[in-house]
């Protein structure tokens, strides 16, 4: 069983997208758009309802405490961690969703996202980093992996350490950074599931994918 216990579980309804809270979520919540078990399935169609600010529509969890109140952290005290084991089981048109997120609170643009690019051309898809180096620059745009298929398992590793260094493990590739000093203090949030990149087309038009693994972990150092 994937511990719930850590997060909410924004869905794609309502006029305003729905969050569905920790204990609700560990109590076994299950919907059209979620299900969970020994794995977690995430759907969000291309017309589903966006969260305030959002282009587009996701199924998609974000860390809170056990009580249900968010958990933001800055990275300055732990070893953070995100892990992940998943097939991407399908793509919009535009062949884009976002798998996990180093967001930043309070502002409408992370710090990181890993996105699942497919490729209509080759029938597979790249793993994309999209970068701020600073909280209000650009995102920069890196491949970190490519030939990744359809409903074939892989895995990613989301890592920021105390000193500002960052790394994602994709597909068995890797690329890092290290953090400009103008993040430090800023309060972060990982987030994971599906966020379609794509909010044109048919109901049955969306992003899915289902999670064999889904860890989140703050070392703090004795």
């Amino acid at each position: 069983m994937i511990d719930l216990a850590i997060w909410n579980l924004s869905i794609p309804v309502g006029i305003a997208a729905a969050t569905i809270d920790t204990p609700k979520l560990v109590g076994g919540y299950q919907d059209g758009y979620f299900r969970s078990g020994d794995t977690l399935f995430f759907w969000a169609p291309v017309t589903g309802s966006r969260t305030d600010n959002a282009k587009f529509p996701r199924t998609e969890l974000r860390e809170t405490y056990a009580n249900g109140t968010v958990h933001n952290w800055t990275y300055s005290d732990a070893d953070n961690f995100l892990r992940a084991a998943l097939t991407v089981d399908q793509v919009p048109s535009t062949g884009k969703i976002v798998i996990g997120q180093i967001h930043a609170y309070g502002s409408t643009e992370p710090l990181l996202k890993l996105e699942y690019q497919y490729k209509e051309k080759t029938k597979t898809g790249n793993l994309v980093v999209k970068y701020r180096s600073t909280p209000t620059s650009e995102p920069e745009v890196i491949q970190v992996a490519t030939g990744v298929l359809l409903k074939q398992r892989f895995t990613y590793t989301i890592h920021l350490t105390q000193a500002g260094n960052l790394t994602v493990n994709a597909y068995d590739m890797q690329w890092g950074a290290k953090l400009d000093l103008s993040w430090k203090g800023k309060p972060l949030y990982f987030k994971a599931g599906v966020y379609t990149q794509d909010n044109a087309g048919y109901a049955t038009e969306g992003g899915a994918a289902t999670f064999y693994k889904l860890v989140a972990t703050h070392d703090k150092k004795a």
